[in-house]
């Protein structure tokens, strides 16, 4: 196994730029560019009975695709609406799709891992949390023990200590806390303006209610950011001291994203700009104690994520880095994505598509892919790369029945191109992710995606 725990983490600006590239996050492999539209509601019922036969804990996943105000920067699926009343008839559905799923995959597993997210999951009342919750205990098995890891994300601006409170009750005990930015007018810029006494209210609850991790999102290159103004930021986050940080990288892709239409590109920071601000951050946070994680993810050194990067246990799935991505995780709602068994299949997009689907007596299952032997060989590689720092060849060899070397004959030239630039060890039987490799897994990932070919267009984020 390869120790990448103990290695840290290098910034070398000049290799960044060579190598800043668009490319996947690989919160899956095959990614979801890659999920075929004739994968059938039949398809998905043969993958859970595979799921059924292997038996073994479950994560669960549910998509609340409301908000109350549409931030500038989001790419995420959303409905931005004032109108509550929309939250009873989606919830329904929810119930509709659990009918029909569970049974499918044996509701006597335990769940081990359950994550709301959306949207903004806290656009419901405290209600609605309780009548939501109530029917996934109805319909599967959630635990009470510290062996769950149940989580939630949390908008500041729509959520306040007795919300907080309130999810404490319903088994909660995890959540994730949006800031992005402190700066007011970075705020402005984005449509997403939020006070530091709305923030530090929930977390400061959430700790108060045993809530046992806590990690806030940030991100780098929105409008009117500079190192000055996000090093603020940063130094009061530090003061927070959240288990988790997530900093990202705003990809400016308003041909795909709407709302992002409304952010003017010449208040974006420059690549430069960016570069140094990333630096720093490394730098800062890394001084405060955290481990970096990879792919924009930090973790105190006692936190689960840093334990697993530590002992070789790390896994990546749709919600980032994780320690329960080898459970096969069942989603629900608009848009989710099921991973069960070799399969992962995603739901309508558009609410209007996932109710027609649900009241016709099917599910709402619109694409996906099984993967062939092949992809679970990348797959394998992709994810030794991104959670282990590298691979040794036997091991893959010996898992997968291959010769390495015969079988990605056309990826050597890459390996060895990496290796003269230092990003990786590589000598035919091992590869390591050296220290400024590691701001750059993604680029070693993609030499093993079997799907990557030439970009005529941008669906990807940048790399940096």
């Amino acid at each position: 196994m390869v120790d990448i725990a103990n290695k840290s983490v290098e910034f070398d600006a000049d290799l960044i730029r060579r190598y800043d590239v668009m490319g996947p996050r690989y919160t899956s492999y095959p990614t979801a560019v890659q999920f075929r539209d004739d994968f059938s509601v039949y398809d998905f019922a043969e993958a859970a009975e595979r799921s059924r036969a292997n038996g073994g804990p479950l994560s669960l996943y549910y998509h609340i695709p409301f908000c109350d105000h549409v931030c500038y920067y989001c790419a995420c699926n959303k409905i931005v609406t004032r109108d509550h009343a929309r939250v009873a008839p989606y919830l329904d559905h929810l119930k509709t799709e659990m009918d029909r799923v569970a049974p499918m995959l044996d509701p006597t597993r335990p769940i081990r891992q359950l994550h709301w997210g959306g949207g903004t999951p806290t656009f419901l009342d405290q209600a609605q949390m309780s009548e939501l919750m109530a029917s996934i205990a109805d319909h599967f098995n959630l635990l009470s023990d510290d062996s769950r890891d149940y989580s939630i994300e949390i908008d500041p601006r729509v959520a306040n200590a007795e919300t907080i409170r309130h999810l404490a009750s319903l088994g909660f005990n995890r959540i994730s806390v949006g800031v992005q930015d402190f700066d007011e007018q970075v705020q402005q810029a984005v449509h997403r303006v939020q006070t530091e006494a709305e923030t530090l209210e929930v977390i400061t609850t959430a700790r108060d209610a045993g809530f046992r991790s806590l990690n806030v999102d940030l991100i780098y290159g929105l409008p009117f950011q500079s190192l000055k103004r996000f090093a603020n930021t940063l130094d009061r986050v530090v003061e927070i001291s959240p288990d988790r940080l997530a900093i990202y990288n705003y990809a400016h892709m308003p041909h795909l994203f709407k709302p992002q239409r409304r952010i003017d590109a010449k208040d974006l920071p420059s690549p430069e700009q960016k570069l140094d601000i990333l630096q720093y951050t490394v730098q800062r946070l890394t001084e405060a104690g955290y481990v970096y994680i990879g792919m924009d993810h930090f973790a105190r050194p006692d936190d689960e994520l840093a334990v697993a990067l530590r002992n070789g246990t790390l896994q990546r799935n749709f919600q980032g880095y994780s320690t329960h991505a080898d459970c096969d995780l069942a989603a629900f709602g608009v848009s989710s994505i099921s991973k069960l068994d070799d399969c992962y299949s995603q739901n309508h997009r558009e609410l209007d598509g996932y109710y027609a689907a649900l009241d016709q007596g099917t599910l709402p299952v619109v694409k996906g892919i099984r993967l062939n032997q092949e992809d679970m060989i990348r797959r394998d590689i992709i994810q030794r790369v991104l959670c282990q720092g590298g691979f040794d060849v036997v091991d893959v060899e010996i898992c997968h029945g291959i010769d390495f070397l015969h079988h990605f004959s056309d990826t050597l030239s890459r390996l060895w191109e990496m290796a003269n630039d230092g990003l990786i060890s590589w000598d035919g039987y091992q590869l390591t992710v050296l220290p400024p490799g590691r701001m750059l897994m993604r680029n070693i990932a993609m030499v093993f995606d079997q799907y990557q070919l030439p970009v005529t267009e941008q669906r990807h984020s940048r790399m940096i």
